[in-house]
């Protein structure tokens, strides 16, 4: 039989949470910013924002949908499921935080 959840496994999940809204956040932040030319993004960057999203769902929903099918906890569950965001939001930080403000015209 499984242990149950504990504080602790809570509280780390917590925090996984936290760090995939801020990433999302600043995902968000830079990408506005290159839409209104504040911040250096690829031409193609709209395309890229909209055509991620299905694909990183379906692979987060199917990390999480394993996880649940070989008997994990819930906040098992839930981190297979915020680890397979915060691969995405975390490359995508990344990326954009690299290209950096935009100065100048």
């Amino acid at each position: 039989m499984a242990r149950q959840a504990n504080a602790l496994d809570m509280v780390r999940s917590s925090i996984q949470l936290s760090n995939l809204v801020w990433e999302s956040q600043m995902v968000i932040a830079m990408r506005m910013m290159g839409m209104a030319g504040m911040w250096s993004v690829a031409a193609t960057e709209n395309e890229v924002m909209a055509a991620e999203k299905p694909t990183a769902f379906v692979k987060a929903a199917i990390s999480a949908g394993e996880a649940a099918t070989a008997g994990k906890r819930s906040d098992e569950v839930l981190n297979a499921w915020t680890r397979s965001m915060r691969r995405e939001t975390g490359a995508n930080m990344r990326r954009l935080a690299k290209r950096g403000p935009k100065f100048g015209v």
